[in-house]
């Protein structure tokens, strides 16, 4: 079983926590940790955007990735939402172990 982080982005923390409370219920995540206050610098239709936002650092397994990936595309506002996924090469077998438990 393999277990993966999937970062993701929002633009508040009412949005952020709506998702992640989603994810953690529907069981597509085992936690999802909310970091306020991130600063992004990025490009966006031809134009360079400055803006505060919420990072998401969601802990599942690989399995479940694209749906998790099509639950947040469908709550987000934005048009083309981060999500992306960095698989757990390693870690702590326990927490690997609860996060397979955790999640369906």
């Amino acid at each position: 079983m393999e277990c993966c982080f999937v970062y993701m982005t929002a633009p508040t923390m009412v949005e952020a926590e709506a998702i992640g409370e989603a994810l953690v219920t529907e069981r597509l995540a085992a936690s999802v940790n909310l970091m306020d206050q991130m600063r992004a610098i990025y490009w966006w239709k031809g134009k360079k955007a400055f803006r505060k936002e919420v990072v998401l650092l969601a802990k599942t397994k690989a399995s479940l990735v694209e749906t998790l990936i099509r639950k947040v595309k469908g709550m987000h506002s934005y048009e083309c939402p981060c999500v992306v996924s960095v698989p757990m090469s390693q870690g702590n077998p326990d927490f690997m172990d609860w996060i397979a438990e955790e999640t369906r």
